[in-house]
């Protein structure tokens, strides 16, 4: 699906839906449009990429075998 974006120079384009993300994060993108109407980055809440989990910890579940269920 096509997404009307207006890009930081102010110039309006169209891009395919499954390129936004990588376009707002990249800075190329001022604002597009939803069917509710124009999204500002920065301003108005888009979706974002989820935090990298550190799985660096300790282990904190029991690796004991013999334990608990029967």
């Amino acid at each position: 699906m096509l997404v009307q974006v207006n890009w930081t120079n102010n110039k309006y384009d169209y891009v395919e839906d499954f390129m936004l993300d990588s376009l707002i994060e990249a800075g190329g993108v001022a604002r597009f449009l939803r069917s509710s109407g124009w999204v500002t980055i920065g301003v108005d809440p888009v979706r974002s990429t989820p935090p990298t989990v550190d799985l660096s910890g300790s282990e904190r579940r029991s690796t004991d075998q013999t334990s608990g269920c029967s």
